[in-house]
């Protein structure tokens, strides 16, 4: 059995972005080229059943109106399964190239 997670471009494109500071779902659109703004959000709810990130709720100025804003973060389990896609990636590239 392979326990190796597996991850979509999209999602590695996500974890890959929230690695190095929590972000808002269109803040990672705005910031990446292949993310659209019809699907962010689908797909971290999906990251977040999963257990690949969290999320909470943001804070508010007081005079804020409307639903609250939420910002995403990397879990314990994300940067793993991130590495372990990179490793994967890494190694698929050398021996790739390696063929040739």
């Amino acid at each position: 059995m392979n326990d190796m997670p597996r991850i979509s471009r999209v999602e590695f494109e996500i974890l890959s972005m929230l690695r190095s500071k929590e972000m808002y779902g269109l803040e990672l659109v705005k910031e990446s080229s292949i993310l659209k703004r019809g699907t962010v959000y689908v797909t971290l709810e999906r990251m977040t059943d999963k257990g690949y990130v969290k999320s909470r709720e943001a804070d508010r100025a007081p005079h804020e109106s409307g639903l609250p804003r939420r910002v995403y973060s990397i879990s314990a389990l994300g940067q793993r399964a991130f590495a372990a896609a990179q490793a994967a990636a890494v190694s698929y590239l050398s021996w790739e190239t390696s063929a040739q």
